[in-house]
Parts: structure tokens; C-alpha cells; sequence
């Protein structure tokens, strides 16, 4: 078997990570730890100038959230094998939108299922801000397994 688990560094990852842990697989599956950081300075276009002033500014900035998303996954991939040793884990760390580079990472990778944390946004949020795990579930070739952290979702009277 082979899942991908894409993860954030929130605590609905770490979840995540924990809930597949707990999950009996047979030795040898595959699983694959992915983090999808996006370019920081495409998240505020215009808040900072790119001019020859700031010499590597742009490369060191990349660089930065690069090095902070292959810790991540690092820190995933020893919490992993610590709780789970029949597992096989890699680790992917790629730039880009988290919604279409995780569903193409699945499909590279012949993912069997996908596991994400659930962000835990309200359905205003979610319409404003968009779903990485409600993405991955409408539109993956594979299962998805959104993971929820206990006791997030608010109680509501029916």
C-alpha cells in the first residue's frame, strides 16, 4: 500500500500523523510525508520590493521556507517511524499551491490514499480561504482520509 501523507506543521497534521501511526499496515507500506510550502513572497505581491538593494533577499526568503518545510517533514518522518517501525517513509518537500501539487504528488507517487488534518474552518471561512482537504476529497483519483483533531468540531443542536 502506499499513502501520501501531506501535512502543514498545524496541529491538525500532527494529528494526522499520530491517527497513522495508530493504524495497522502490513510491513513495506509505503509512505510517503509531503509538505507543499509556498512562496513567501507570492503570499503579499508588492509588500517588498525585489531591487538590487536587497541583494539575495528573494533566494535567502525561499531558501528560509524551504529549509523550515524539510524540517517538518523530517520531524514527521522520526515521529512516524518511532510509533510505527513497519512502515516505510520517505520524505517531499515541494513548492507550490498545496491543492494541485499534493493530487499531483498522489498521482506520481500511485498513491493508494491520501491522509490530511482537517483545518478546522467554519463553512464562511472555507468558502472565503478554500480547502486543501476538501479539495483533495472532491477531486483525488484516490481515498482520502481527512483527519480530524478531537473535540474541534463545535456541537450542534439537530
Amino acid at each position: 500500500m502506499k499513502i501520501l501523507l501531506a501535512i502543514d506543521g498545524s496541529d491538525f497534521s500532527k494529528v494526522a500523523i499520530d491517527e497513522l501511526a495508530t493504524l495497522p499496515f502490513p510491513a513495506g507500506t509505503e509512505v510517503c510525508i509531503l509538505n507543499v510550502f509556498e512562496n513567501p513572497m507570492l503570499a503579499a505581491p508588492g509588500a517588498l520590493p525585489l531591487g538590487s538593494t536587497l541583494g539575495n533577499y528573494y533566494e535567502e526568503t525561499v531558501s528560509n521556507a524551504k529549509k523550515s518545510a524539510e524540517d517538518l517533514v523530517n520531524e514527521a518522518a522520526k515521529s512516524l517511524r518511532d510509533k510505527n517501525d513497519v512502515l516505510s517513509i520517505t520524505t517531499a518537500v515541494v513548492e507550490g499551491l498545496p491543492k494541485s501539487v499534493v493530487l499531483e504528488k498522489a498521482e506520481a507517487f500511485d498513491a493508494d490514499l491520501i491522509v490530511v488534518g482537517s483545518q478546522g474552518h467554519g463553512a464562511f471561512s472555507r468558502f472565503l480561504l478554500g480547502s486543501v482537504s476538501q479539495s483533495l476529497a472532491t477531486h483525488a483519483d484516490c481515498s482520502v482520509m481527512i483527519v480530524r483533531k478531537r473535540g474541534s468540531k463545535e456541537k450542534k443542536n439537530y
